[in-house]
């Protein structure tokens, strides 16, 4: 089916649907994922957290292997594909080093504001560099101090952003109280950051797209914040429940089976909340009891190995190889809809369909 729906333009990026498919980590999202979105129209995302693991025998570096992953992923695909970096990760600019050398169309950066970009990379080389930089935020007071920062040390503005609001899956930018305040939800969010970053776009004399992210689940949703006035949405739940969502089988199943009562808020060793699916190690730590720590090594800036309960990157890669006794899945608050398993092409198709339908009862 033809679709109605409107580009997405990152840059000089162009991508056919304004679908950008969630990085999803540890190893949810790599290349067989991404590349089936890419070849869609969308925007696939392959995720860097943790993505050693998905090695776990290699003596080779984090940053080795996602050369690896991202060189496999451009022989899969000649569409648009990036990755989500997360700030939080001791390798962040070991990451995006790689990012930029390998000239990955996007990079989509979580996890922490990203304001001093020479910490991140050389000002000369942000205002011409391939790769697009696309901060993810939860407010418009984060999209407000990216904007105003880089403006005033750097004269530059960020390619595009990412509003993930509180119904999003894994981690989330706000506090536990303010989850499910409805002051909070996307729909508030959205205006607001729309409002701050307009006299940026008027000062550079271009647009600064708003991805609208958390808790969409339909064409219809994608039609409703484009109508108010994102330029594209991100997704990640319905993706895992595909054929071509690099995890276990139990791991996509666990999201047909869940109910609207086995999606809970946690407190991550991360030290944000999160919401995941309950399991057997989730009911334990709860309980009260630890399990022991075997870290390889630091991989997140902020863990305090003698405090943490439990390690989440193993916990999540144990999940990914579809043990979900000894780890848990993050999940969205609507994956208690999802009821099948369905190729990547299906469910962009079915995307589509419920846009049209939305847009023409719209008309």
């Amino acid at each position: 089916m033809k679709s109605t729906m409107p580009q997405l333009e990152i840059g000089s990026l162009k991508a056919k649907l304004p679908i950008v498919q969630g990085g999803m980590g540890v190893g949810v999202s790599l290349s067989k994922l991404a590349s089936a979105v890419a070849d869609e129209g969308g925007i696939g995302v392959i995720s860097t957290a943790a993505i050693g693991r998905i090695k776990p025998d290699s003596n080779e570096s984090d940053s080795a292997i996602l050369r690896e992953v991202i060189r496999e992923t451009k022989g899969m695909t000649k569409g648009i594909f990036g990755l989500n970096i997360m700030m939080a990760i001791s390798d962040f600019s070991e990451h995006l080093k790689v990012a930029i050398e390998e000239k990955v169309a996007v990079v989509f950066v979580g996890a922490g504001l990203p304001l001093r970009v020479p910490e991140i990379i050389s000002v000369d080389r942000a205002r011409d560099c391939f790769t697009n930089l696309v901060p993810k935020i939860s407010s418009s007071r984060a999209a407000q101090a990216i904007c105003k920062f880089w403006d005033r040390h750097y004269s530059i503005a960020p390619d595009a952003l990412v509003l993930e609001g509180p119904k999003a899956g894994g981690h989330l930018g706000f506090s536990m109280e303010n989850i499910t305040n409805p002051d909070f939800s996307l729909e508030v969010l959205l205006p607001e950051v729309i409002r701050v970053i307009a006299p940026y776009e008027q000062k550079y004399g271009r647009s600064i797209p708003v991805i609208a992210a958390g808790g969409v689940y339909s064409g219809e949703d994608i039609h409703k914040f484009i109508e108010m006035g994102a330029q594209g949405v991100k997704m990640g739940t319905r993706f895992v429940a595909t054929n071509e969502c690099d995890v276990d089988s139990n791991f996509k199943q666990a999201y047909v089976d869940c109910t609207e009562e086995d999606l809970i808020l946690i407190n991550s060793p991360v030290g944000l909340p999160g919401r995941a699916i309950k399991s057997k190690l989730l009911d334990d730590i709860s309980r009260g009891l630890t399990k022991p720590l075997n870290c390889l090594w630091k991989c997140l800036k902020s863990c305090d190995l003698k405090q943490a309960p439990y390690c989440i990157a193993e916990a999540l890669s144990n999940a990914r190889n579809g043990d979900l006794v000894n780890g848990f899945a993050f999940a969205g608050a609507n994956a208690f809809r999802i009821k099948e398993i369905v190729s990547v092409k299906e469910l962009m198709g079915t995307l589509v369909e419920e846009f049209n339908l939305a847009r023409r009862l719209k008309v």
